[in-house]
């Protein structure tokens, strides 16, 4: 797969309206130019201008700059011994001159990274947070992209069926979690994007820790996991019961997997992502479980598990073609346990299209 970073970076500068844009490790690092660095206390900081692509690198780490002849980027290196702030000094004085606007990735890089830059002669007046436009930016997914992920997908459920055809009552959380893991793995997972079992009244707890709970006969476990296939996540739920659930158990089960189909049916480019939410929310709440409904209806899917669209009240932004996002409503009782299946979905020029499709019944 051949990705043109220069012209996503073209874009993200052009879109910024600033004279260079700076960003660190992490998953819009790898988006736009493809290089991936460990995020730790040694400062990386990728800059974009018409200069072209800049790095303030540490010497350990050149080597991975080099072996991407294609970027044809500049490098301002720093050694343990010398410390990174000349590197900083030399970035700044070269690349921002006194007046010069930046565009910076602010939810991924650091205080002591921005002081640095201070200190370099950045001018904080003329500093701007364009976090949400890096994320804007990768909302729309390309074909390869969904590629990845639909594979993530079914690596993932293929692993969760081999699992749940051995799993019963006795076992313990860890234990589930583990073979979900190696299933994952030996099915060509390249790692795992997130891996949570929970059972009994844990279930409640919509982010709750894997443990040693052991899963008991007529009580609920949760399941939230998903590989990731050449750095793009899956992140599906499914809620099992086995035994007999009672009728309350059986009453939040069909609420939620109500509203979970309520959503897909009407999911669509230009549907706002708060009528979304609502109408997943509606069908909770005609079943008495509203209260009981604490979070947003979904999130975006890409190289994050959790990026735009945000599926929540409040948010109008529309839904477009190439979107790739969670439909997980859910429903927690303290003391009971909770439900929730998660679907991904990906917008389509006529609707949605499911990436998933493990089963949703109980």
């Amino acid at each position: 797969m051949r990705i043109d970073y220069a012209t996503r970076l073209d874009n993200l500068l052009a879109k910024s309206g600033a004279d260079l844009v700076a960003f660190a490790p992490g998953e819009n690092m790898l988006y736009f130019t493809g290089l991936r660095f460990h995020l730790s206390e040694r400062p990386i900081i990728g800059f974009y201008s018409e200069q072209g692509l800049s790095f303030i690198i540490p010497e350990l780490e050149v080597a991975k700059l080099e072996a991407r002849p294609d970027l044809e980027a500049r490098r301002f290196m720093w050694t343990d011994e010398s410390g990174y702030d000349s590197a900083f000094s030399e970035a700044v004085s070269t690349l921002a001159p006194a007046g010069a606007a930046c565009a910076m990735d602010g939810q991924t890089l650091r205080f002591f990274e921005w002081r640095a830059l201070e200190r370099a002669g950045l001018s904080s007046a003329r500093a701007m947070d364009a976090g949400e436009l890096f994320l804007g930016m990768r909302a729309c997914k390309a074909p390869e992209e969904i590629a990845n992920m639909q594979r993530a997908v079914d690596i993932s459920e293929a692993a969760l069926r081999a699992t749940m055809e051995w799993a019963a009552p006795g076992l313990t959380e860890r234990q589930i979690a583990d073979r979900l893991s190696a299933e994952m793995l030996a099915r060509g997972a390249q790692g795992l994007a997130f891996l949570l079992v929970l059972t009994g009244e844990k279930t409640g707890l919509p982010h709750g820790d894997t443990g040693d709970r052991v899963w008991g006969e007529d009580e609920f476990l949760l399941i939230d996991f998903g590989a990731r296939y050449n750095d793009y996540p899956a992140d599906i739920t499914r809620t099992f019961c086995h035994g007999a659930p009672t009728a309350q158990m059986r009453a939040m089960y069909d609420a939620v997997y109500a509203a979970n189909r309520a959503a897909r049916e009407i999911a669509r480019a230009g549907l706002s992502c708060a009528a979304l939410d609502r109408a997943a929310r509606d069908v909770i709440d005609a079943a008495g479980f509203g209260e009981y409904f604490i979070h947003r209806l979904g999130h975006g899917l890409g190289l994050s598990v959790h990026e735009l669209p945000n599926i929540v009240a409040g948010n109008e932004q529309l839904l477009q073609a190439g979107m790739v996002f969670t439909i997980e409503p859910g429903v927690y009782i303290p003391g009971v346990g909770g439900v929730r299946i998660e679907d991904n979905v990906v917008v389509t020029d006529d609707g949605i299209e499911s990436l998933t499709s493990y089963p949703r019944e109980l």
